[in-house]
């Protein structure tokens, strides 16, 4: 018997017993308490079930290109962090930062910023500063249950809380990153006179963004009035970065009005979300989240952007977090935040215009056709064509489930949970990434989500419905919650170019190996054939 089983209690209702009353863990105990009274006796039975030896079904052998793929690994991080994700390019255009580094951030587990040189085979890490070094550390520091590897150590130790990198077009590496404690400046508050702090003031952001730049290397700070989670470039003149994780406002940097001006007040901005309910194509007064629909007044609604990613129409999609969820289109209009205005699409949970039941979307990207693809808890990869809209898309009636025909679930590979009709594959997958530029060889446009039940990334030819996995073989745990691609030659053929990725389980200590097994990087690359050199 493994050694993890061996230590449990052999009862289900010893464990139950456990979990309810708190003994699991805070997090796990907090969860499965959310789920309902009958959490703790399923995940009891599920675990006697693993004790005794009951196995999942085994995963179908790898098939056509799977058998083509190229899978390189390195390691790059101390025994006691974990990563969130990896950047290794500016997804607008792959070849920035050819053969360059791969950088990487560590959330709640250091304030670190690890770098791979891929070339040299060599780690490096480097220090995320504060502006105010009193800011408290972003997870607890003591009441913790006793832990098989490390007792009762706070082995995370972050005040940064990186969150999520991107580059720039000019190989700059911007990060979601507490800068100072949550107190916002006078000038994000009420009586401000900036144009977002009078439509809608911010007392507080949790954090920020952060910016490194590889030539002299130089850290910009930057405190947002918003809270930022995702971030993700626009294809404008303005290079802005816009940012998910403000929950009541979604928030936007004008990154060249900060190079040229180092003004962070100026250069930053944000609106709440108002619906065009009275359908007169401009901000108005509105209600709000809690008040009903009024159709002379537009309405505000409480949809905070999880995922986020501006699309090449201008507008910025989002997916908001819930059952069923929802995904948000934002258009910012000539001058936000005065002109903003936003859509909602909640996500088709029991309508009979679409098969299948699809609900809780996670992170999302948008394809060169401004078609949203988003993974669901429901087992299935989603996509959302605004375009096969047939009601309106703004007044009284656009407040949720008015665009069915928009949606189309994609089951994701793997065995279904048992018993359950209507539904995906058990797969829950976090995060997804449209390859626009056909970097990795199955095609312009091609969606790819992270399979975190199974070890691989999964990419969609939507025109057959069909999924290539491309699967992680050893060590057994690869977890990934962001990937990008790069072209480091465009003249290379498939050794010139590749996927990239991250081992990002929150505890890299349960990856095969045990304690000390550190988290990695992951590329991949896709072989004409599979003994093409």
């Amino acid at each position: 018997m493994p050694k993890e089983f061996s230590n449990l209690e052999n009862s289900t209702k010893a464990w139950e017993r456990r979990i309810l009353s708190g003994q699991a863990g805070s997090n796990m105990g907090n969860n499965l308490n959310g789920m309902g009274p009958r959490a703790a006796s399923l995940f009891a039975d599920w675990t006697d079930r693993i004790a005794a030896g009951e196995l999942p079904p085994v995963p179908q052998r790898p098939q056509g290109k799977e058998r083509n793929i190229v899978v390189s690994v390195w390691d790059w991080a101390k025994s006691k962090e974990y990563f969130h994700d990896e950047v290794t390019t500016d997804k607008r255009n792959p070849t920035v930062n050819a053969n360059g580094p791969v950088y990487g951030v560590t959330e709640f587990s250091s304030d670190f910023m690890s770098v791979l040189d891929p070339v040299k085979n060599t780690a490096t890490q480097i220090k995320i500063p504060l502006r105010d070094l009193e800011t408290p550390y972003a997870s607890p520091r003591t009441g913790f249950q006793s832990s098989v590897y490390w007792d009762e150590e706070p082995i995370w130790d972050s005040k940064v809380n990186a969150h999520n990198p991107m580059i720039d077009q000019e190989g700059r590496v911007w990060l979601t990153s507490k800068v100072s404690p949550n107190d916002n400046p006078e000038f994000c508050k009420k009586g401000s006179d900036h144009p977002s702090a009078k439509l809608f003031p911010v007392e507080s952001s949790s954090r920020h963004i952060a910016m490194y730049n590889p030539k002299g290397r130089r850290w910009t700070l930057v405190q947002t009035c918003y809270s930022t989670h995702h971030l993700f470039f626009a294809e404008d003149a303005n290079h802005t970065l816009w940012t998910s994780g403000g929950g009541q406002v979604v928030g936007w940097l004008n990154t060249k009005m900060l190079d040229e001006t180092g003004d962070e007040q100026k250069s930053q901005g944000w609106t709440p979300l108002i619906l065009d309910i009275n359908g007169n194509g401009k901000q108005d007064a509105w209600v709000e989240p809690d008040q009903a629909v009024d159709s002379s007044k537009d309405k505000r609604i409480s949809a905070g952007f999880y995922g986020v990613m501006p699309a090449p129409d201008g507008s910025v999609w989002a997916s908001s977090l819930g059952f069923p969820g929802s995904i948000v289109r934002l258009n910012p209009g000539a001058n936000p935040p005065s002109t903003a205005l936003a859509e909602i699409f909640e996500l088709p949970y029991d309508n009979p215009a679409v098969k299948g039941q699809g609900f809780a979307p996670r992170g999302m990207d948008v394809d060169r056709n401004n078609v949203v693809w988003a993974p669901l808890a429901s087992g299935h990869f989603a996509s959302f064509d605004r375009r096969k809209c047939k009601g309106p898309l703004n007044g009284p009636t656009a407040t949720g489930q008015h665009c069915p025909e928009g949606w189309t679930l994609y089951p994701f590979p793997g065995p279904p949970l048992r018993s359950a009709k209507d539904y995906g594959s058990a797969e829950s997958s976090y995060f997804s990434w449209v390859d626009w530029h056909d970097i990795f060889g199955l095609g312009k446009n091609t969606p790819i989500a992270t399979g975190n039940l199974s070890d691989a990334l999964l990419a969609l030819d939507p025109a057959t419905g069909k999924f290539t996995t491309l699967r992680v073989p050893y060590p057994m745990g690869f977890y990934a919650k962001g990937l990008d691609g790069r072209i480091d030659d465009p003249n290379a053929g498939w050794k010139g170019r590749g996927l990239w990725s991250t081992y990002a389980t929150r505890t890299p200590f349960h990856v095969e190996g045990g304690k000390g097994t550190t988290s990695k990087v992951v590329k991949f690359q896709l072989r004409p054939d599979p003994l093409a050199k």
